[in-house]
Order: structure tokens, then sequence, then C-alpha cells
């Protein structure tokens, strides 16, 4: 199967990427798994959209450091997951975290190749139904606290219907598939606790700073948890 052209200059640039010293055109040939011809021409089409790329043939090319992929190199399976991801945030987060999700690949799809914008539009890989539980609680506002590291005050119902206000330091927010879980310091039982976005009854966001950096609190929390860190 011929591979995508844009998939194949974005395999020469991480190629390039792997040698600090320059290299022939017939190992990066080989390694690419092209002709020696569309090298030079690929290698002229990087250089022409802004890639760092110094030598010439016969001597070798080397990839200056510091330059970035522009958005348009996506391979077809980054691609694919840029389009489950978004369509499961559409399914799984709050209104305005799912508009930004559309938003964000929107953007992306605009800069790309036609080819590629094709992959967007025509993939087929989809997330179920949309959970059904619904947050009387903002969740954008929760989002918020965590990035500023702000005091919430809850009016929380537990699973056995009692009903307790907490002050509590969020510093991360899970999706799961059917709920949201609030990762929280919580003042009352100076432990760390997990709360339900859906039992929320009510909540309000203070401007105190919680003492603690959020990043402290889930470093503690994963060691606490055993939870493993993500990439």
């Amino acid at each position: 199967m011929p591979v995508a052209r844009s998939e194949r200059l974005l395999t020469l640039l991480q190629t390039l990427r792997r040698y600090r010293r320059p290299v022939t055109g017939t190992v990066l040939a080989e390694e690419t798994g092209v002709s020696l011809r569309t090298l030079y021409r690929d290698i002229a089409s990087l250089q022409a959209q802004g890639a760092m790329i110094e030598g010439e043939a016969g001597i070798g090319y080397v990839l200056k450091p510091g330059f970035m992929l522009p958005p348009m190199m996506f391979s077809e399976e980054e691609l694919e997951a840029l389009v489950l991801g978004s369509r499961w945030v559409a399914r799984a987060a709050e209104p305005r975290l799912a508009g930004a999700g559309a938003d964000a690949l929107a953007k992306i799809a605009a800069v790309l190749p036609s080819d590629m914008r094709e992959m967007i539009d025509s993939a087929t890989l989809f997330v179920g139904r949309k959970r059904q539980d619904e947050d009387k609680a903002d969740v954008s506002a929760i989002r918020k606290a965590i990035r500023l590291e702000r005091v919430l005050e809850l009016h929380y119902g537990d699973e056995q219907g009692r009903v307790s206000r907490r002050r509590v330091w969020p510093f991360a927010l899970g999706y799961f598939e059917h709920v949201r879980i609030i990762m929280a310091w919580c003042e009352l039982r100076q432990d760390f606790r997990h709360f339900r976005t859906d039992r929320i009854i009510d909540m309000a966001v203070h401007e105190v700073r919680y003492p603690r950096r959020r990043t402290v609190l889930l470093k503690e929390w994963r060691e606490t948890q055993d939870v493993p860190v993500e990439n």
C-alpha cells in the first residue's frame, strides 16, 4: 500500500531526529523505504516548509535541534487517536470541555493537507452513548478551581443519602465511564478523599488558595493510592 506523502515526510523527520551528525541520503532512503530521488525531493519539501535541515547530496544531512513539527505532521494512527479522543470527550465531558475538544480538532483539521482532512472526516472509530447521570455542580468551575488551587466547599450526599459539608482542596478530576470524581484533600478528615460530581448538592468556590501546591498533593495521592504516573 503506498504511503501518504504527509506521513512519508513525518517519517523522514523522525528518522533525522535520531542522528546528531550528518547522515547520507543513501542511509536515509534505506531507513525510510524510498528511492534516493524521492528522498532528495522530500528533503527539499521539508526545507521549503521551514524544517532546519542542513547539508547536501553526497555529504549528508542533519536536522538542527529545536525544530518543532508543524501541526500537519501526523501519522494515520495519530489522527485516529485524536478523533477518538475528541469523540470520547464529547460524550464524557461537560458541554464546555466537550466543545473545546471539538474546536481543537477543527483547528488541527484546518491546517491539514486535504488527504489528511479526509481521514478525520471518514474516521470509523466511535464511542458509546453519552453518560446518563447529570451533574448538579458546575464541572467547569471545578476544573478552574483545580487549576487555580482554590478551596471548594461542598454540600455533599453520600451513597447512603447522608449529607455533609466539606471544605476540600481539589487537585485532580477523574473521568470514568459513568461518573466523574474529584480527588481532593479533605479538611474534615485530614486525608485524601474522592467525591462524585453527581452527588454534589451545592458548591462554592472560595477565593482562598489552599496552602499546598497541587502537584505535591497529586504526587502524595499517587503514592498513597499506588496510582501509576500517566504519560
